[in-house]
């Protein structure tokens, strides 16, 4: 039986040598703003939530749906619902439009719309 230590496993996730180039990745430090890379994790740190993934991929396949249909789906209080709408739209996910008494809620643009399709494509091919 091979046993290895908790040292032996973070021993393989080493360079055991200095890396030889550092001119291939100065670029590399230049290609993204902070400000760009903490938006990003706010967008992946919004979609984290299992339940907010949903309500994102029925905008996509639903278009623009009002919150009680998303409660419906969710099998949730419209409160629930309402909630992780806005969390969705406060993180330029979603948007949103008041018609009468009802607000409906859509993707915001198809770079979410992307982003959803591309993660399912990608978790489809682990399994």
């Amino acid at each position: 039986m091979n046993v290895r230590t908790m040292n032996e496993e973070f021993a393989l996730e080493l360079c055991e040598t200095e890396c030889p180039s550092t001119e291939g990745i100065a670029s590399l430090k230049e290609t993204i703003s902070d400000e760009d890379m903490i938006g990003m994790a706010e967008i992946f740190k919004a979609l984290a939530d299992p339940t907010r993934v949903k309500v994102a991929y029925m905008l996509d396949r639903g278009g623009e749906l009002c919150v009680c249909d998303v409660a419906e789906v969710l099998g949730s209080s419209t409160a629930t619902a309402s909630h992780h709408l806005r969390t969705l739209k406060n993180k330029d996910i979603a948007k949103s439009r008041k018609a009468g008494k009802n607000v409906y809620y859509s993707l915001k643009d198809d770079h979410i719309r992307t982003l959803l399709h591309m993660t399912l494509e990608h978790q489809k091919e682990k399994m």
